[in-house]
């Protein structure tokens, strides 16, 4: 198996070139709006295209690919609403922002319910323009990636759902493809959300057993006695409900794939029981007497420390063993937040489909928070987010206010006090006004006379703020 780094993933381009330039294509009737365009966009780096209706501007489509489209509203014969409903057919996931001089709510409700991504009034302002489109822009390069990516990780690993470009991410998918082919039993380590099951599905559906049945249990989830009858079944009789006999995820799995997630959480008789078939392949019926033989993989899952656990004496040292002979440690999303933007726009999409909605984008602001953020739920609390930004969504564009409170930070002092449980009332009540003073000041894209005004303080007081708070300023942000 190759080193994981040999894997050619859009990720990684970065790292052997600078990206290419974005590709615009403008479609207006007015050649001196298409100079104007044109001029600007090449100023800053963009590749542009010119049409001057819409026809010639499809014919252009249909040869070039593009990252954006300038689409004008007012256009000789086809309208550009027109248009449009072609664009979208032919690409559904190309940004396009209309430009009109005529600004009627009418028209900016029509072209956004038919899918612009944003509205432009002539005479335009270049900054609030170029910012529209970076923003567009870079959400087409991380949609792009992302299908680009699970392409790669398809052709390669046969993964589905599992998305990630990370170098701790890439070590595990490598770690998959080359354990996945043995009967080896697995181990699969990490905090609560880190998919722990898709890796497990990823292993089944890369071996040989990938016909066969993919049993997962949730050990965690019922008493023993229960837990003992689900794995092993029951002959009738065994006990009061037994009525009558019932077949175990033993024999379910027999040449597949048994998954015991929260392994951690099973009692003692049931460890040794579990360990015998790891041994034997053998196991009974509960309140049987003839032995039953099984080919079952096994497959494990935990969030705790197993080693502490057996020195605790809570977990059998020997079964520790027996299932730690290939151990996976899942990776924290904190720890790879370069996966945070793939992974958003992933379940964007989903929940957008599931939900019959036009996919979702995140504002930039949005994307910026969720980097930010630490993630203690890791890949399921990002999911239960995106499913919330979905649905409460009425654009297309998701905002930060769309986001759960604890995620944009609007819960500052829970999240101080779990970083650092000693803090004082003072060092609290100082990295809240730190935290405000920065989101304003973002949400105001570094301009601090405007940050003031909206503080309704003075700007001499607000510049004294942050330097008492040594808040770095960046520069103006454009976007």
């Amino acid at each position: 198996m190759s080193d994981a780094s040999t894997l050619t993933l859009p990720g990684k381009l970065a790292a052997n070139g600078p990206a290419p330039a974005s590709r615009i294509l403008i479609i207006d009737d007015e050649a001196a709006i298409r100079e104007s365009l044109e001029t600007l966009l090449a100023l800053e780096g963009y590749a542009v295209d010119c049409a001057p209706d819409g026809e010639s501007g499809l014919q252009r489509l249909d040869v070039h690919p593009y990252d954006l489209i300038l689409l004008d509203l007012a256009l000789p014969g086809q309208n550009g609403l027109e248009i449009l409903a072609q664009v979208r057919e032919r690409h559904p996931h190309l940004p396009v922002i209309m430009i009109t001089a005529y600004g009627a709510v009418a028209n900016v409700v029509e072209a956004m319910h038919s899918g612009a991504q944003n509205f432009v009034q002539k005479p335009w302002n270049n900054e609030k323009l170029l910012a529209d489109i970076r923003a567009a822009t870079a959400r087409r390069r991380a949609e792009e990636e992302n299908l680009q990516l699970k392409r790669a990780l398809k052709q390669r690993y046969n993964f589905e759902n599992i998305v990630g470009k990370s170098e701790s991410m890439l070590r595990i998918f490598d770690l998959v493809a080359q354990v996945a082919p043995s009967r080896s039993t697995v181990l699969i380590q990490g905090e609560s959300g880190t998919g722990k099951e898709l890796i497990a599905k990823a292993l089944h559906a890369n071996s040989p057993r990938r016909d066969k049945p993919f049993v997962p249990v949730n050990t965690g989830a019922m008493p023993s006695d229960l837990l003992e009858s689900t794995l092993f079944g029951h002959v009738k009789g065994a006990f009061t409900s037994a009525i009558a006999a019932k077949k175990g995820l033993f024999e379910i799995a027999n040449s597949g794939t048994l998954f015991l997630d929260e392994i951690a959480t099973m009692g003692m008789d049931t460890q040794a029981k579990i360990l015998r078939v790891l041994q034997d392949r053998r196991f009974m019926h509960l309140g049987g007497v003839h032995e039953i033989q099984v080919d079952v993989r096994i497959l494990a899952a935990t969030n705790v420390d197993l080693r502490q656990a057996v020195r605790e004496g809570r977990f059998r040292e020997d079964l520790y063993y027996r299932l730690n002979v290939i151990t996976l440690d899942l990776p924290s999303l904190r720890s790879r937040r370069e996966d945070i933007p793939l992974l958003a726009a992933h379940f964007l999409k989903r929940f957008s489909e599931e939900n019959g909605l036009e996919t979702r984008v995140l504002a930039p602001e949005a994307l910026r928070a969720l980097v930010d953020y630490d993630w203690p739920g890791n890949v399921r609390e990002l999911e239960n987010a995106m499913e919330r930004g979905v649905v409460l969504s009425s654009t297309q564009v998701v905002g930060v206010d769309l986001l759960p409170g604890h995620v944009t930070g609007r819960n500052y002092a829970s999240s101080l006090l779990e970083h650092n449980p000693e803090a004082s009332l003072f060092d609290i009540l100082e990295d809240i006004e730190r935290r405000i003073i920065i989101d304003k000041l973002e949400h105001c894209k570094w301009n601090q006379t405007e940050a003031a005004e909206q503080f309704r303080i003075p700007l001499s007081t607000l510049n004294q703020k942050i330097k008492r708070l040594s808040i770095e300023i960046r520069k103006r942000s454009k976007d």
